[in-house]
């Protein structure tokens, strides 16, 4: 069985609430039960954190106890080369994703330190950006 850990960062525990204008007016625990419904053959996991350090942690952590991360670090993105040497430091492999299209978006969003270290990048399909994400390490 597939094993895949979504880990969501700063101000993700907001959705559903924050700017449903680009984000959505579905909170992401509503939105990851209709996931695991979607994809009963894959075990899902998810966490959260405000915390760039927790954040980094978690993505040391899951060095092979997953078969990939689906990675929404919000503005950490644009911000953390920590959370990129982290990334760059373990086997277990990462796609970067991001509800809203970044490159639609202010100036200062559409660079992402993550991208390089990242096996790719899903952005601007609304929650569905996760699921892209699944489907992805659910089919290689």
């Amino acid at each position: 069985m597939t094993k895949i850990l979504i880990i969501n960062g700063a101000n993700l525990n907001l959705l559903g609430k924050r700017e449903p204008e680009i984000y959505g007016n579905v909170s992401f625990e509503k939105y990851f039960h209709f996931l695991q419904k979607e994809f009963p053959e894959v075990q899902l996991a998810c966490f959260q954190s405000n915390s760039e350090g927790a954040i980094i942690n978690k993505i040391q952590e899951a060095d092979g106890h997953f078969d990939g991360i689906a990675l929404n670090a919000g503005a950490y993105a644009h911000t953390s080369i920590a959370i990129a040497d982290a990334i760059g430091a373990i086997q277990t492999p990462v796609i970067e994703v991001h509800i809203s299209n970044i490159f639609a978006r202010e100036a200062y969003r559409r660079h992402s330190f993550l991208s390089e270290r990242c096996q790719g990048v899903i952005c601007g399909f609304g929650m569905a950006s996760y699921r892209l994400a699944i489907e992805f390490f659910a089919n290689h």
